[in-house]
């Protein structure tokens, strides 16, 4: 059965928003710059990129401190694939959020410059 989107994207709304009030204050101040745009899935363009269909997340744009290079084509966010997330989750409301918040995370550490072996450490991965 295909999510109701507004269902999807209310609770990783609150989600995100759960999080946010769990980070440092210092960290948080600036998480809260960062946009989370919710999508379903991957578009075309970021599969012909060479990302995967399932994809769950993914950070776009300079990191933290590269913001003034002005290099990126897009200003730094952060995407959420929600029916990605879902299916991920096996339709498990409690599995969505944990994952809405480990992917969310996971994509917070690459905007502040963390590799793949930083977020593995951090248990991220």
């Amino acid at each position: 059965m295909r999510p109701d989107w507004d269902y999807l994207r209310a609770l990783a709304d609150d989600e995100v928003r759960a999080t946010l009030k769990r980070l440092p204050l210092a960290l948080r101040r600036q998480a809260r710059l960062l946009p989370v745009v919710c999508e379903p899935r991957p578009n075309d363009q970021l599969i012909a990129d060479g990302y995967e269909p399932d994809l769950l997340g993914l950070f776009v744009g300079n990191t933290f401190g590269d913001e003034e290079s002005g290099c990126a084509d897009v200003p730094p966010q952060i995407l959420l694939f929600l029916e990605n997330l879902w299916e991920f989750a096996e339709g498990d409301e409690q599995v969505y959020r944990d994952e809405v918040r480990t992917t969310y995370l996971h994509e917070l550490g690459h905007y502040l410059g963390l590799d793949e072996i930083g977020l593995e450490q951090r248990g991220l991965e």
